[in-house]
Parts: structure tokens; sequence; C-alpha cells
């Protein structure tokens, strides 16, 4: 077992960098508008954490899955995440209590699901299964691993940052929005790719 730092840094970078324009980057930044960002951040950590698992451990594997029902099963997931977004724009209550309603399970669960659905066969996934089979499976999980936390927590704090600075209801809106965007074209990657 060697830990090398080249595959590790490696690692990081090429994941970072793939995952920045990905729709979970962009699905974290809406739940972290909705819900408390540290329970947003756990599921999706955690999620990202059973994919690099995943990836390192049977990276060959991962093209025998069947990638049109993972997509739908994932677009349908965000326009869920879409419908209790807007749905939500309409309350009055304020940024704090509409967080703290849900609770870290609720939370950490639609999280989790979000990431872990439509993270199967995603770009960052087969390049994590490819470097650990050429640099070695332990760098490469925890550089790919790093950098998955790293980006979700990036788009966690941009949502508080966003949130603290718009109204509740704006916020809502735009991310329900974002959701609907991200569940339609996850539903063009289904029937195209």
């Amino acid at each position: 077992m060697n830990l090398d730092p080249l595959a590790l840094l490696t690692a990081f970078g090429l994941i970072f960098l793939a995952e920045l324009p990905d729709k979970t980057m962009f699905a974290s930044l809406a739940m972290g508008t909705r819900m408390r960002p540290l329970y947003v951040w756990f599921g999706t950590s955690t999620a990202f954490i059973a994919h690099v698992a995943i990836a390192v451990g049977a990276g060959s594997l991962l093209g025998l899955l069947p990638g049109m029902a993972v997509k739908l099963v994932s677009a349908a997931l965000f326009a869920f995440g879409a419908l209790v977004l807007l749905r939500g724009g309409d309350d009055d209550q304020d940024d704090e209590a509409a967080r703290t309603v849900t609770g870290f399970w609720p939370v950490y669960g639609t999280a989790f699901m979000a990431v872990f659905i439509s993270e199967w066969g995603d770009l960052t996934q087969i390049t994590t299964a490819n470097l650990a089979a050429t640099n070695g499976w332990l760098p490469t999980a925890i550089g790919s691993a790093a950098a998955l936390m790293t980006v979700s927590a990036l788009a966690l704090l941009a949502g508080r940052f966003i949130a603290k600075r718009m109204p509740l209801k704006t916020v809502q809106r735009i991310g329900g929005l974002c959701m609907a965007g991200l569940a339609i074209w996850t539903l063009i990657e289904a029937f195209t790719g």
C-alpha cells in the first residue's frame, strides 16, 4: 500500500476540475439554500465516499450498469427537489425557521440519495476508476473523495452566501428552477447519451 503524493494530487486536481461544472455541484448549491448546509454536506460527502469506494473497488464493472435507468431515476429526484423548492417558496417562514424544520436525517437522506443516484456512471466516477487502475487505489481514493467533498463544500458556501443576501422566496424559486433544469438536463442525457 503506497501513498504516492503525486497520484493523490493528480486525483484531486482531475476530479475537482471535472466536478466543478457538474450537476451535483448545482444540486448541492440549491439544497444548501433551503436546508442546513452542514447536514447537506454530510449527506453529499457520504454519497461521494460511497461512489469513490465503488469506483476504486469495481471500476471495470461500472460500464455494465443500466445507464438510462439510473439517469431516469436521477431526473425524477431532481424534479422532486424542484417541486419541493418551488412549492416551498410560498411560505412566510424566515430562513432559519425553514432550515430547522427538516432535521438531520431527512436532509441527510435527501442529499445522500440525490448525489448517490445521480453520480452512477458519472465522469468523476469513471475517472476515479481509471486513476485507481493506473495510480493505485489508496491515493486515488483519498484524492478523489477530498476533491468531491471540497466542491460540495464550496457549493454549499455559495448557497449560504446567496441565501443571506436574497429573500428566501426568491432563493427557493431560483433553486427550484435550477433543480428543474437539472431534471431536464438529466433526461436529455438519458435519451441522447
